[in-house]
Order: C-alpha cells, then structure tokens, then sequence
C-alpha cells in the first residue's frame, strides 16, 4: 500500500489546521465583537424569525454551528433566553452553517489556495502587533481565515487515493454498491467522523475533497454530509452535561432537530439527490454525478493516463492530459455546488417543516429531560459550569447571571440574621436558624470560590479589554459580596458568645438594631438592583446606595454615642452593651462592603455608558 502512516499523520495534522483557522477565526471574531456579539444574541431573539436569523448570522460569522449553538446553550444556562427561543436560533445556526460549505465551493477549487492564504497571513500577521486591541482582533480573524484554506489545501494532499488504495478502505467498498443500504453506512460514517473531530464543517470539506477527486459517488458523498449533521450536535452535548436542565435540554433539542431532518431525508432520498443534481444543473454547474462516471471510464479505459491525471497541474500539464485535467476541474466545481446545494437545501427544507413545530420540541425535551428541584440550602451553582468554555467573551454574560444569584443567597442571610437576634436563646429554635445560617456561609465560600475560578478560567481565553476589566470588577464584586456573608455569619457568632453568657436584650436595643437592619437591607436591594442587570445599570440607584450608606454611617455613630449614655443610666448591663455595639459594627461593615460593589459596578459597568 502507498499510503503510508507518516501520509496519515499529515492527514490529521491537516484536519487540525482546517480546525484550528476556524477556532482562530471565531475568536478573533469574538474579541473584535466584544460586548455586541453579547448584546446582540441576547437581544435579537424576542420570536422565532429574528432568532432563526440570529443564529443564520452568527454561525456565518463564526464558521462553526458547534461554537454557535454551544454559544445558545451557555445563554440559555445563564437565563438570557428561553427553551423555545434557542430552538429557532439553533434552526437558523443549521441555515449557517451552509455558508461555509458555500465559501469552500466558491474557492476551493477555483483559485490557488495556497496563493491565497499567504498573502492574507502577510497581512493578518502585522495587525497582530497593533496596540489596539480590535485591530489585533481582526489581525487574528483573518490568519485563521488563510489556516483554514490552507488545512484545506492540505486535505486534499494527504486525503488518500481510494482507488489506488482499495485494500485501506476495503470495508467501505462492499459496501458500495448496496443501494440504500450503502446510504445508510455512508451516513454512518459521517455520523462518526463529525463526532470524532467535533466539526461537520471538516468533515463536508473532506468528503467535498474525496467526491471531486472521483473517489465515491454522488449519492454517497450526500450520505456523509447528511450524517455529519447528526454528527455535529455531539459538541454542545458534551458542553450541556455540566450544565443545568435547561442547557441539557436545549442540546437535547438540537440532536432532536437534526435528527429527525435527516429520518425525513432518508425517506426520499434518491429524489432528494435528483433534486440536488437538477438545481445544480438549472443554475449552470453542469451535472455533479458526472464526475464520479469520468474518472472511472478514464481508469477503466486507459490507467496509465488516469494515474498522470490525478496528480497533475493545468499549468505544468503536458498536452496530451491537459484536456483530461482541464474536464475533472470542471466537473469537480460541479461537485463542489452539488454538495452545496444538497447541505443547503436540506437545511432550508427541514428549517421551514420544524419552525412550526418549535412548541412540540419543546414539550418533547421538557418529557425527555423532567426537571429536578433543589432546595436552596444545597450547593448548586444555576448558570455556570466547567464544560462550557468554549467562548469566553460570551461566557462572561454567565458569570454576571450567577453572581446576582450569589448576591440573592447571601440577601437572605442578611434576613436569617435578623431573624436570629429575635430568636429565644438556647430554644431549638434557635440552634437549628443558627445551623442554617452557618451552612449558608459554607455555602458562600464555595460559591465564591467556583465563580472566581469560573471567572479566572474566562480570562485565560481570548477577550476584549472591555471583557479583561468586566471580568477584573467581577472578581472585586465577587470578594465583596463573600465579605457580606462573613458579616451575617459574624451576627450569629456574636449572638452565640451572647447566649454562653447569659446576657438579655432589651425593647430599646432590640428596636435600635431593627432600625441598623432595616438601612443596610436598603441598601442590600439597591445592590441586588445593579447586580440583576450589571450593564444596563440605573444611575438613581447608584445614588440611593450612596444615601444609604451615610444614614448606615450617622446612625452608628449616634447609637454609639448614645450608648455610653445608657449604660451610665444603666439601662442594660455593660456586657448586653458589648454585644449590641459589636452587632451594629458588624452591620455598618456590611454596609461599607455594599457601597463597595456599587463602586465596581458604577467604576467599570456604568463607564462610557452615560
């Protein structure tokens, strides 16, 4: 066999290539984007049609309906859409993901892609040094956008010759000629090899790259694009498991949708590939199964011309095979636009069938997937996970969601605390509000301690300098908001040092306490208020936070004064004075570590925006 194991490692250092361009060129497209991509994925999703062309767009944009629709699961695991809306941007990310197979017909066999990537890498690769960071951004777009052609070109080098080498794919040929049954293998394959290199674009280009060269029919090319459509939901599946229900069931969704298109498919699927072959004709491309008939009569009739033709160039062609040469490369655009139109139509076909059918998805997922309830007193992060990484510009959106989820726990122990200091001491009451309350600063620390590692794992990727400071406050606010429950914790201690020593409360302290209580919670919801939409922040409740911080701050201070007083007058014993000044401490620290997060959010999420 001339196939050789080093040819093979060169065909998966191609694959890489091709793969790599276009994570190269996602990417550069996401730090270039910044925040608009975010904004612009969460907002144009309100009904089906401006979702389905949401997601026709990105996946355009970013060469890839695995990143886009790991993209739509990472939104819908931090509550920026619903299931039903992220089935129609899934829908459309299937329309998108057409683009580059188009991208691939119109230049893969047109031009010289080495001639091409080149120059493009001789000008990509100076933006790169730019100090600004868009132009940087747009420097690494189009070096990935040259890796990807050239992984292309690649490909097709070190794709090995079926013909010449039967015995490598021996398996693969029985089963050729099995009518239908030769479909379903081939769609088999497909369905394996997008799983294994997570990409139906490579795999479209491989399979493109073996139609053209002759290798295998028409119809069976069509086979392994149709199973790479399947193939391809095995990325956001795998993103999905660390996920919460609603993530898991929007890959379950996606796997849905692909799935049956391709059952429907199968159904008609030589009138289908007739119909391919008739568009494509209709259009001007000449017959895409010509090619496949060409290269087989020219083996069969004259094998020592057939094996110059397959290796040949038009340019160093010599005359008597330059006719030969000239007819595969027309016949292998031909091919190129068949395998396009046949992706394409297949997409716009089952997009137009399962659009109306989006509610029915969704019930069948919520069926599949039931949703399981935790209590709050369990540690569950709600929008973020370790699988989903994949985009880190917009995964930050996530972290913004968890940290208002973090800010809402530790509210409550700000009312547990509260609850705590009216509670009758050494009753069970008592002890089991006093367990709860320690449990949830457990808890706290946990949480802060997967966000802040979530959030240090973001900044590892490729982000924007706006993403790097969004992601620095969020650190800061995280800290701040941890600091909050060690206060409310604090409260509980205190009151357990209270209760060893015997010591009683009056009327007046109580209500003084209250009064302390009921300023920080103010300010406690202005706080929660920023946090549930940090980048559309409202500046009145910035300035509320600011006035509930100095009557946090008066009023400690008048109830300090007044304390000595009171117990000169002896109004309480001295050691209830201890602990009552140590409580109102503790509360007017929470109210400096809440002023703080106002001043990360107003410092960096209100910047340049008012």
């Amino acid at each position: 066999m001339s196939y050789s194991f080093l040819d093979f490692l060169g065909l998966i250092g191609a694959v890489g290539l091709f793969l790599y361009g276009m994570k190269v060129m996602s990417e550069g497209l996401q730090k270039a984007a910044g925040d608009r991509l975010r904004n612009i994925l969460g907002a144009m999703t309100r009904n089906r049609a401006t979702g389905t062309i949401t997601g026709f767009f990105i996946t355009a944009l970013i060469q890839s309906s695995s990143a886009s629709t790991v993209m739509v699961v990472s939104f819908v695991n931090a509550g920026l859409m619903t299931l039903a809306q992220s089935m129609a941007v899934i829908m459309g990310a299937n329309v998108g993901t057409t683009f580059t197979a188009w991208v691939i017909a119109l230049f893969g066999f047109k031009v010289d892609i080495a001639a091409f990537a080149l120059p493009l890498i001789g000008i990509s690769v100076p933006l790169l040094f730019s100090k600004k960071s868009r132009t940087k951004s747009i420097g690494e777009f189009g070096l990935g956008f040259a890796f990807l052609f050239m992984g292309l070109s690649l490909i097709s080098k070190y794709v090995p010759d079926l013909q010449q080498n039967p015995e490598m794919f021996e398996f693969l040929q029985r089963y050729t000629s099995m009518g239908f049954g030769s479909v379903l293998i081939f769609c088999l394959v497909g369905l394996i090899v997008t799983m294994v290199i997570q990409s139906s674009a490579a795999t479209f280009a491989i399979t493109l790259i073996m139609c053209s060269k002759g290798w295998i029919t028409f119809d069976l090319a069509c086979a392994l694009v149709l199973g790479s459509n399947i193939g391809t939901t095995i990325t956001p599946l795998l993103a999905s498991l660390s996920g919460n229900v609603a993530a898991k069931r929007t890959a379950m969704g996606h796997l849905l949708f692909n799935f049956l298109g391709t059952l429907w498919t199968l159904a008609i699927f030589f009138p289908f590939v007739n119909l391919t072959c008739y568009v494509t004709r209709e259009i001007g491309q000449g017959d895409p199964t010509a090619l496949y008939q060409y290269v087989t009569d020219l083996k069969s009739t004259n094998p020592e011309i057939y094996a110059q033709v397959v290796n040949a160039d038009v340019a160093n062609a010599s005359q008597n095979i330059a006719e030969y040469v000239k007819n595969i490369l027309t016949l292998q655009i031909s091919v190129s636009f068949g395998l396009s139109i046949f992706h394409t139509l297949f997409n716009l076909i089952n997009l137009s069938i399962m659009i109306w059918l989006t509610k029915v998805y969704v019930k069948i997922v919520e069926w599949i997937l039931p949703a399981k309830r935790k209590g709050d007193d369990e540690f569950q992060l709600k929008f973020i996970s370790s699988g989903m990484l994949s985009a880190s510009e917009l995964n930050i959106t996530q972290a913004e969601k968890e940290i208002a989820v973090f800010a809402d726990r530790v509210n409550r122990m700000l009312s547990m605390a509260q609850e705590l200091v009216h509670t009758k001491s050494s009753s069970d009451e008592f002890n089991k509000r006093s367990t709860r309350l320690e449990k949830y600063e457990d808890i706290s620390d946990r949480m802060e301690l997967e966000i802040a590692n979530y959030l240090n794992r973001c900044a590892e990727g490729r982000l924007s300098n706006e993403g790097k400071r969004h992601i620095s406050a969020m650190l800061a606010i995280v800290s701040e908001i941890e600091s909050i429950a060690d206060c409310c914790a604090g409260i509980g201690k205190i009151l357990l040092r209270k209760q060893q020593g015997n010591i009683h409360f009056n009327d007046e302290i109580y209500h003084n306490i209250d009064v302390m209580f009921e300023y920080v919670q103010k300010a406690m919801d202005n706080m929660l208020l920023l946090l549930r939409d940090l980048e559309n922040n409202n500046s009145e409740d910035i300035i509320s936070s600011y006035n509930c911080e100095r009557e946090i701050n008066y009023t400690r201070n008048s109830l300090r004064a007044a304390n000595i007083e009171n117990i000169k007058n002896h109004h309480y014993e001295y050691q209830a004075g201890i602990y009552y000044m140590d409580i109102v401490a503790t509360l007017e620290k929470t109210g400096d570590y809440i002023i703080n997060v106002v001043d990360s959010v107003k410092g960096e999420f209100q910047h340049g925006r008012r």
